[in-house]
């Protein structure tokens, strides 16, 4: 664990030292669980949001898009059940004077028992080798099994105490499975209690005319709201969806862990429509396709899971997150979730408009029911950038690179003179001109070829192209592959041919979908 906090707290320097995320109001000591994207950053978080976008729109007929307001009528909220509900159970430790979560205090607990199962599972695996048998061993050797029955009735006997908002019992389960505060190591616990994450604003020219707004606390119900407006519109018929993405706020007591878990954030998400009773069928095409989605990018299939909800939110009758392996552990980067027909009919009931579907196939008006796919942007970029790092030894120096997917790097090419005399610098900025349209290109001409392979390394190019006195003569340059590091010699009109395929997108998409349409 010492070692994936060290990596960690690299990955955050590095984020800072090459442009990707700053710290905001640094100069005024910063503001905690805020963050603001550097010119790296940007590119990188706009590359992200492009290729869900691609994704879900471009790749599907009968999904379109929206961008609703940040600001929305307040009762928008009291129908959704966000000011009755949206809260966290918050325990302090009376010694460290440190805050948590209490029901991420007990996940985590889970977690490590899970974690002493798949040592001994590793342990076995290297005794037994290519004969060992990793289901079998997992239901019968008596010690996994008994950390998978810690882990599994804790967090059962967590999801129960919650749904029956049982606070006492809550605390109770915690100081029994001896949880200890990370900071103090003592178990000295505070009761638990309920805390409402919504920011409060107001809108008004002054004081006294002025209504009590909420900073949306997430971006899905502009899209119920707009239901009929989208529907009607943009001439859909069931099964259709709206997607979205744009900024989200909550007011985290408990914020750590970098950009993981922010105050300000973006979400994207895909609202999908269907006619009751086929919700589970697109609930499981959503698991299947947005698995594929992160999988297309690269990714160690090894380092993500699903992981379906014991304790079910009051508008779902079914819900799976994809977690992903960070350095501090499994954590939900993705939700799929079956929300019923709650969303539509609560609106329906605050607002008194109606808010139906007249289905011509079946001559049958109802409310629609929705599966969502909600991905966290900022948690997206974390995955990435942790997936990305590490140190490499290069003739005996050491070579930090940033292993970004191509198609998502903040710079795709980078053009470089040898040097800046002989009508290098000419030649390169000639080639810059014609590649700008197609890739992110940056011009590197400062310092020795050496430092500038080294510095775009480092932010995660993955080609980079040098043009030297021989290529003026031939019309060739020199490529060199950011993760292997190998250079080969290639004609000035093959370049855009060769990197084409690995930087567009057209080539990743085709492996989520092998149709352009979800199926009717």
């Amino acid at each position: 664990m010492a070692q994936q906090d060290d990596i960690f707290k690299k990955v955050i320097s590095h984020s800072k030292e090459y442009g990707f995320v700053f710290q905001s109001s640094e100069i005024y000591d910063g503001l905690a669980a805020v963050y603001d994207y550097g010119p790296m950053g940007i590119e990188l978080k706009k590359n992200i949001r492009d290729y869900w976008w691609n994704s879900m729109v471009k790749m599907h007929e009968n999904i379109v898009g929206l961008d609703a307001a940040i600001f929305m009528h307040p009762t928008t909220w009291k129908a959704s059940g966000h000011v009755d509900a949206f809260n966290d159970p918050l325990v302090d430790n009376k010694d460290s004077k440190k805050r948590y979560r209490a029901d991420v205090l007990i996940e985590d607990y889970a977690e490590k028992q899970r974690e002493k199962g798949n040592k001994e599972v590793k342990k076995a695996k290297k005794r037994f080798g290519e004969s060992f048998d990793e289901a079998m061993f997992r239901q019968t050797n008596p010690r996994v099994v008994g950390y998978a029955a810690k882990a599994n009735d804790a967090v059962k006997r967590m999801a129960a105490y919650l749904d029956a908002e049982d606070l006492e019992a809550l605390k109770a389960l915690i100081e029994e499975l001896e949880i200890k505060c990370p900071v103090s190591g003592t178990g000295n616990w505070t009761e638990v209690r309920q805390f409402n994450l919504m920011f409060g604003t107001k809108m008004g020219a002054s004081a006294d005319s002025s209504s009590d707004l909420w900073l949306r606390p997430e971006t899905a119900q502009g899209i119920f709201a707009n239901f009929l407006n989208v529907q009607k519109t943009a001439r859909m018929k069931i099964p259709f969806g709206i997607a979205q993405t744009g900024k989200a706020f909550r007011n985290e007591i408990v914020a750590r862990q970098f950009i993981f878990r922010q105050r300000e954030f973006e979400q994207m998400e895909m609202q999908f429509f269907v006619r009751p009773g086929e919700e589970m069928k697109w609930y499981e095409y959503w698991k299947d396709t947005r698995y594929k989605w992160h999988m297309s990018l690269g990714l160690n299939p090894e380092n993500y899971r699903f992981h379906d909800h014991e304790k079910l939110a009051h508008y779902a009758n079914a819900a799976s997150d994809i977690e992903y392996k960070f350095p501090f552990g499994f954590k939900e980067v993705e939700g799929i979730h079956s929300r019923t027909d709650f969303d539509l009919k609560a609106h329906e009931a605050h607002s008194g408009k109606k808010l139906q579907y007249f289905d011509p196939e079946i001559n049958e008006r109802y409310t629609p029911y929705v599966v969502e796919t909600s991905i966290g942007l900022d948690r997206m970029f974390l995955l990435i950038m942790c997936h990305a790092y590490r140190e490499e030894e290069v003739n005996g120096s050491k070579r930090v690179v940033l292993g970004i997917p191509p198609m998502l790097a903040p710079v795709q090419v980078a053009i470089m003179p040898l040097t800046k005399k002989d009508g290098l610098p000419e030649k390169a900025r000639e080639i810059m001109e014609d590649m700008k349209y197609d890739f992110n290109c940056q011009y590197d001409g400062k310092d020795a070829i050496g430092k500038r392979y080294r510095r775009q390394d480092a932010i995660g190019t993955p080609y980079c192209i040098t043009i030297d006195p021989e290529g003026m003569e031939d019309d060739t340059v020199t490529i060199r592959y950011r993760d292997s590091m190998e250079q080969a010699r290639v004609k000035i009109a093959d370049l855009r041919g060769l990197i084409q395929d690995e930087l567009s997108m057209r080539t990743h998409l085709k492996k989520i979908l092998k149709k352009e349409s979800v199926a009717q």
